[in-house]
């Protein structure tokens, strides 16, 4: 059984590898103003939906977008992205610079996203960058564009 397992390791990895330069889905670490958890999925040749969780001000979001996928400079593995999409979030306002202190928010609301991305051929990870401005529109209504971040992900 161990020999089993260890062959379909291998044949795994060896097929995440072989394939890094056109992922079918990646999941990884986002890092930014918001920090938290991102997953990536095709579900054509330049479309994808991306999901996203992440924490702020002792409380949590969950974000989820469509994107488009294009070329960049002519590069196979370099591509920019935009898309839209929606979250809710969870905030404590005893940790918030604005808002009522005692205050928990439940947000609702619309999100853009604007970025840049590489996929290495040589290992399976994917980078990139990101601009995610986000509307409330439910809760502490306002409009959000701090949502700069870098993105490393894990690629198969």
């Amino acid at each position: 059984m161990k020999k089993i397992n260890l062959t379909f390791f291998l044949v795994i990895c060896l097929y995440t590898i072989s394939s890094a330069q056109d992922y079918s889905t990646g999941i990884g670490f986002r890092g930014g103003y918001f920090n938290g958890l991102t997953i990536k999925h095709f579900i054509s040749s330049r479309s994808a939906v991306e999901g996203i969780f992440d924490s702020r001000w002792r409380g949590f979001q969950v974000t989820g977008l469509y994107e488009v996928h294009n070329q960049a400079f002519n590069l196979q593995r370099l591509k920019w992205y935009y898309g839209v999409g929606g979250h809710v979030g969870f905030w404590d306002g005893n940790y918030v610079d604005w808002g009522d202190l005692g205050t928990n928010y439940t947000v609702v609301g619309i999100d853009g996203i604007l970025g840049l991305e590489y996929s290495f051929r040589e290992i399976p990870i994917n980078i990139g960058i990101d601009w995610k401005p986000s509307l409330n529109i439910i809760g502490y209504t306002g409009f959000w564009g701090d949502g700069w971040a870098f993105s490393i992900r894990y690629i198969f």
